[in-house]
């Protein structure tokens, strides 16, 4: 929905927020449902209700549980049975400034830490029993500044001062998620200075209502929450598809050459067009695909990427579609080569019309509208497409593992027999119990996997753990490893054992890596495992998306019989251990 979407106009969304929640759930949209616990040191009323609408336009269907004013610790530490009920998939705790004790003005160093263990503590233990309490993700606000400065600017190096106190507390704050999964903070202290401080806070809504921001401020905060629990649940954006000309430099490479582009140091708006490249090839470090999306000649194209002032060059794209083509085509073609969905894309034009194009054309894609140059990467950042909650290893590698699949398909061209092409690959994979090392990829792909997903479960990393340190299930991981390089792990499976039965809660594999054997090389291994548990019979079940259907036949493949069919397309499947099995896997060396 448009008016959700980033920059938004907070002033429409608070007048009109019940109208907009009406038009979301009256759309057409297979939601994913999740609980989430909104625990406040403040009025959380108006947070709680646009945090909800933003989830909604994310496809997340949220049922909020609200604490009391003020009661975000009571609910936590003394078991308030409503909350346990509740059972949270999510906990968000809004705490603001106004819920910490600052320092008095000539209190000693050693008073002032005193303070800030106490302040620290207090939330510690919280955190802590929620931990052990719900297992589920929690979110915590750190702290903005003061909205006044006794001491002036000696405030932030004074021990009593209230910024140098917030910067301490909130140091701690980020201490404690470094070293603990599933704990995020939103970071309200960038949130309320990028807003503006006078504006964020208005001591008169505090004083009338307990709102501890200003009622216009509360879209931008709850638009940050709703970020964070959509990268949780594998609603991000996955790759980014650039314009070339106006965009990742000035001047148009085909009628100025590209020795007349506008880019490098030697001019002020050559420095915004490099600081822009900068911004955007960073993305590559969190895992984010890079293409190229141009109505231009091909080797116009190249030769602009190739300026001796470029930051991006030729091979940080996974894909290049530099043609006279509609570039709603390219992106669906693009889209297509990467095995992902067009939804996928943020796509970046400084052309308008172009913009538009893709909006009208390839629904699902996000289409910021950036401006001028020089707030290009406000308009991309802040809009959170790309919102980094667990960076895996091959996060860092991932343009790398598509470009490699771009080369595999060109191999694959030149064979005739495709079981030749995948012998020559000289593939192994790794199928093991979940370890350790693993378990932030292995919960990532659980939220990110759209298209091969049987059954549309998300884990978060707490449940992972949970699983893997559980007898009464079996859980396997899959790496696939080639000539080519290492795709990571590319496939989870977890199933819970019922007396003799393995019922499967999860099959999900990497589009990367379909039609490469690996989901027969991973139902051997289930079945080697299941069978040497003792089990007689694994049930499976597939439960129909918008998304999911490129699986409908899957476990027929792997040679169940399906046992019913509802209305809605959930199949229920079973295999039967009893009988003789053949390892269908004949294409992968699989370590164990």
């Amino acid at each position: 929905m448009k008016e959700l979407d980033y920059p938004f106009d907070s002033r429409y969304i608070i007048k009109k927020k019940k109208s907009l929640k009406k038009e979301l759930l009256a759309a057409d949209t297979k939601y994913i449902d999740k609980k989430v616990a909104v625990l406040g040191g403040s009025t959380t009323h108006d947070i709680a209700a646009i945090l909800e609408l933003f989830l909604l336009n994310f496809g997340i269907r949220a049922q909020i549980y609200e604490s009391e004013y003020n009661q975000f610790w009571e609910d936590v530490m003394f078991d308030n049975p409503e909350l346990t009920k509740f059972a949270p998939d999510i906990i968000y705790i809004h705490t603001t400034n106004r819920n910490i004790t600052f320092p008095k003005i000539g209190m000693s160093a050693d008073e002032v830490n005193s303070l800030l263990d106490g302040d620290y503590n207090k939330f510690c233990a919280m955190w802590e029993k929620a931990r052990n309490t719900y297992h589920c993700p929690i979110i915590q606000n750190n702290f903005e500044f003061p909205t006044y400065r006794i001491l002036g600017n000696s405030d932030c190096v004074n021990a009593a001062g209230s910024v140098n106190y917030i910067n301490s507390l909130n140091a701690r704050f980020a201490g404690y998620a470094r070293d603990h999964k599933d704990f995020y903070i939103e970071d309200i202290q960038y949130l309320s200075a990028s807003y503006g401080l006078d504006a964020w806070a208005d001591p008169l809504y505090w004083h009338m209502y307990k709102y501890a921001l200003s009622m216009e401020a509360i879209p931008t905060l709850s638009y940050s929450v709703a970020c964070i629990i959509k990268s949780i649940y594998g609603k991000n954006k996955k790759a980014l598809a650039l314009d070339l000309d106006n965009t990742l430099w000035g001047g148009i490479v085909g009628d100025d050459g590209p020795e007349n582009l506008s880019i490098g140091p030697e001019t002020s708006m050559g420095q915004v067009y490099s600081e822009f490249q900068e911004y955007i090839r960073s993305h590559k470090d969190i895992g984010v695909i890079l293409t190229v999306d141009s109505k231009n000649d091909y080797e116009n194209a190249i030769a602009g990427l190739n300026h001796p002032d470029s930051v991006l060059h030729p091979d940080d794209f996974v894909v290049i579609k530099a043609n006279w083509d509609p570039k709603s085509k390219n992106l669906v073609d693009t889209a297509a080569e990467l095995n992902l969905l067009p939804e996928s894309f943020v796509f970046v034009d400084d052309n308008p019309a172009e913009r538009e194009i893709i909006k009208t054309q390839v629904p699902g894609v996000a289409v910021p509208e950036i401006g001028e140059v020089e707030n290009y990467i406000r308009a991309i950042d802040h809009a959170g497409y790309f919102e980094v909650t667990n960076l895996s290893a091959d996060d860092a590698k991932r343009n790398e593992m598509y470009k490699a699949n771009a080369q595999r398909a060109a191999l694959e061209a030149s064979f005739s027999d495709y079981g030749q092409y995948l012998d020559s690959l000289e593939m192994t994979g790794v199928i093991k119990s979940f370890e350790p090392v693993f378990l932030d990829r292995i919960a990532q792909l659980t939220n990110k996997s759209n298209q091969f997903n049987l059954t549309t479960r998300r884990y978060s990393r707490a449940e992972i753990e949970e699983v893997a340190d559980s007898d009464e299930y079996i859980d396997l991981y899959g790496k696939l490893i080639d000539k080519f390089g290492d795709n990571g792990v590319v496939s989870v499976v977890i199933g819970h054992k019922n007396k003799d039965v393995l019922d499967m809660d999860l099959w999900i594999m990497s589009c990367r890596v379909l039609k490469r054997d690996m989901e027969f090389a991973m139902m051997d291994e289930l079945v080697s495992a299941a069978k040497a548990a003792g089990l007689r019979k694994i049930m499976g079940y597939y439960y129909p998306t918008a998304k999911n259907n490129m699986v409908r036949d899957f476990y027929e493949r792997m040679g169940f019989t399906k046992v019913s069919e509802d209305g809605e397309g959930n199949t229920t499947w079973e295999f039967n251990l009893t009988d003789e099995y053949t390892n269908q896997n004949t294409h992968i060396k699989v370590n164990m």
